[in-house]
């Protein structure tokens, strides 16, 4: 019975009991040439038809394949090849990373700024420039009659003397809600427009003739971009006050107060499409805009900046925006039908 020889460069068939040494050439190791003989090809077919150099016995035993790493689907297992211990690590699943996801609950924490020599230099000359800009508003001369600008209070100038005087007005705003109209601070509430105007303050403090300079919550064009290891969010908020700006983040939120060019405030949570470092994560100020840096819990890439499982409140327009240590005062005598439901809230 014939038999096929599995001999590298042999691969004929031979009889057992003829299979004598001399009846064959073999030793074939490469691919480009043999590394018994010297002759050498870029043909594959050509190196196929080289003939061996070296006789010996035909074999019918297929040679043993070299040991190769054992790989599997499941990730992270141990797999052992030649002795020795082999460890595939790879990407956590989305899936994964979603249940092993912090909650946006978890206590903030305040991000260091970094703030340039460059944006102190400028911050140093608004200041000075709104110092200036106050103390000739304050030494300009108050027109006689003119009515205080304090919600609630009906005094007018009369001279120097007023301002001696006590201020009684109501440091609250106004709220129309289902026919009645009263004020956020002492909630008296009543269904007659001049009634609610003739109502007394419920604090005290001084006259105020020229009216109040609101800040403004704005919208603010912002955009991010990604490394191996951070995730930067720019917004760009010209000359921003560091002292009077809050960035604060937890393992998935990002939340900015930025208040910037005097009277503009930026303000919005990002809730982050992975999970950060706080620790190792900075804010970085410029003149022109503010950086944040943050630092990948895992070193993934991230698909979007915010969670797509999230829906973020819609930025808004630009309006008045009422400071928590000093709230908003409306002039007393607005229109009624000027004045809008608040979110002021008291219970009958």
């Amino acid at each position: 019975m014939a038999l096929l020889c599995y001999n590298k460069g042999c691969g004929q068939k031979y009889d057992a009991d003829k299979n004598k040494d001399g009846e064959l050439l073999i030793i074939f190791i490469d691919l480009s040439g043999w590394s018994c003989c010297k002759k050498r090809t870029t043909d594959f077919s050509e190196f196929l038809s080289i003939k061996g150099c070296t006789r010996g016995h035909h074999s019918n035993e297929k040679p043993q394949e070299p040991l190769r790493p054992e790989v599997k689907s499941d990730k992270g297992e141990i797999k052992v090849a030649n002795g020795r211990e082999i460890i595939y690590q790879g990407p956590k699943s989305a899936e994964k990373l979603q249940r092993e996801r912090p909650s946006s609950d978890e206590p903030m924490t305040k991000l260091p700024p970094k703030v340039s020599a460059s944006l102190a230099q400028v911050l140093e000359k608004l200041e000075i420039s709104q110092r200036a800009e106050k103390e000739q508003k304050e030494s300009q001369t108050v027109i006689q009659g003119t009515r205080c600008k304090n919600a609630g209070c009906k005094t007018a100038y009369q001279g120097p003397e007023t301002d001696t005087e006590v201020c009684t007005h109501h440091p609250g705003a106004p709220v129309f809600h289902e026919g009645y109209k009263y004020w956020s601070c002492c909630c008296i509430q009543t269904i007659d427009f001049n009634a609610f105007l003739d109502q007394k303050g419920c604090s005290t403090g001084k006259h105020r003739w020229v009216p109040k300079q609101d800040k403004k919550k704005v919208a603010c064009r912002h955009d991010w971009h990604q490394t191996g290891n951070n995730v930067v969010v720019t917004i760009y908020a010209k000359n921003a006050n560091p002292e009077l700006s809050v960035i604060e983040a937890n393992r998935t939120v990002l939340s900015c107060q930025i208040q910037f060019e005097s009277n503009k405030i930026f303000k919005r949570d990002f809730h982050l499409w992975g999970v950060v470092d706080v620790k190792r994560s900075s804010v970085n100020m410029v003149p022109s805009k503010v950086e944040v840096s943050l630092r990948k819990a895992d070193q993934v890439a991230w698909g979007k900046l915010e969670d797509p499982g999230y829906k973020p409140e819609p930025e808004p327009a630009e309006d008045a925006f009422t400071e928590t240590d000093e709230p908003h005062q409306p002039d007393w005598d607005i229109a009624d039908d000027d004045i809008s439901c608040s979110d002021w809230g008291c219970i009958r």
